[in-house]
């Protein structure tokens, strides 16, 4: 990954003077720490776990006059936060450049992406409009990875009739062929701008859908799902115009707190290699406070990855609790980590070898065994199967 000099032509530098009013940074601030692609200096990308990358492209919301490019705005907030994590090492490979069609951006930001994953880089996207998710997607696609993947949207991008891409992304990414979607989750959904039918169709394909309420009502119940996803995807219309005023869909929605833990915990995935954040509107903010917001974010995801590096893998059974109990006439296994607290509980074995395997749960998912009712979980997953 070193050799970095053929991602170059995707790419354009950014200055740090320029994001911080041409002000040096302090060497405890995000930006003193983080090795940035400047006129004349390359990051050292092998010494990175987090690579960031900004993506202007907003097309995909149809036409009409745009704004301001919302990632360096993002980059400026989150470059004057405090660095409390000296053992996650950050590279920013400043901005990807617009293709002349969107289809055109989309393909560099595949490009660019497999690059990164196949280099084991666990990246984070400053979006740009919705449907660059397909993008994310498409990266993993080009090399037959099969994944999990997780969108937190306050709508469903399944509007086939529309002319939006970022209304309707969704529906290709879901059905073409071949597919590469192991499975699919959909976090805050907000009830009453669904379709009935289409939250029963996707139930129909063993997805699983969380409306907004479920996810505030236990938020650690969504923990597990995101300890499985590879790729995350995040609008910013799932977080309440007060706390986002660049969301205008709708008053209601997470807290920014909440969207805060919401990226800890995937930044704390073993599994998660693409976060992405998108719908970020400059010209509906004010006074910077959703750029603020998603800056925060971010910290809290790095603050989830410098957690994972300290979990221990679940072959070293010295750093984990294990309950042996009987559910349903099935003996199974839970553990419990030492060090971070999480979850894990055994799956019957499949194929010749019979070899169990342990899916991410919650300690309500333990608590539910005990009282020898299957959870809910653990049945989705041998559904699908």
């Amino acid at each position: 990954m070193s050799d970095f000099t053929h991602l170059h032509d995707y790419l354009l530098p950014i200055s740090k003077g320029s994001l911080n009013n041409d002000q040096a940074y302090d060497d405890f601030q995000i930006g003193g720490v983080t090795d940035a692609y400047e006129e004349g200096h390359i990051p050292n990308l092998d010494a990175a776990d987090v690579v960031l990358l900004g993506v202007s492209e907003d097309r995909g919301y149809g036409p009409g006059k745009r704004g301001p490019e919302s990632p360096d705005i993002v980059r400026s907030e989150f470059y004057s936060l405090y660095y409390w994590h000296r053992d996650v090492k950050i590279a920013d490979l400043g901005n990807l450049r617009k293709g002349v069609s969107l289809q055109d951006t989309y393909a560099a930001l595949k490009t660019v992406l497999a690059e990164l994953i196949n280099s084991n880089k666990t990246v984070i996207l400053l979006g740009g409009s919705h449907d660059l998710t397909y993008a994310q997607y498409k990266a993993y696609a080009s090399q037959k990875y099969v994944i999990e993947v997780t969108v937190a949207d306050a709508i469903i991008d399944l509007k086939e009739e529309s002319q939006v891409p970022a209304d309707k992304f969704l529906m290709e990414m879901l059905t073409e062929q071949p597919n590469y979607i192991r499975h699919y989750n959909h976090l805050a959904f907000q009830s009453y701008f669904i379709h009935p039918h289409m939250i029963e169709t996707l139930d129909k394909l063993r997805f699983d859908c969380y409306r907004l309420g479920r996810v505030r009502e236990n938020l650690e119940e969504i923990e597990p799902v995101l300890r499985n996803t590879d790729l995350f995807s995040i609008d910013i219309n799932i977080i309440k115009h007060n706390d986002a005023p660049a969301n205008t869909l709708s008053p209601n929605g997470l807290g920014g707190d909440e969207a805060c833990t919401l990226a800890r915990y995937a930044g704390m995935s073993g599994r998660l290699s693409t976060f992405g954040v998108y719908g970020y509107r400059p010209e509906r903010d004010r006074e910077s406070l959703t750029a603020k917001q998603i800056a925060q974010m971010l910290w809290y995801f790095v603050d989830g990855i410098a957690i994972r590096k300290k979990e221990a893998l679940l072959e070293e059974r010295d750093g984990f609790y294990e309950f042996n109990i009987v559910c349903a006439d099935i003996d199974t296994v839970f553990l419990k980590s030492k060090k971070t607290g999480r979850w894990w509980m055994e799956l019957p074995g499949k194929g010749k070898s019979k070899e169990k395997s342990f899916l991410p749960c919650s300690y309500g998912d333990y608590l539910m065994a005990s009282n020898n009712e299957i959870p809910e979980r653990w049945l989705r997953h041998q559904e699908r199967l």
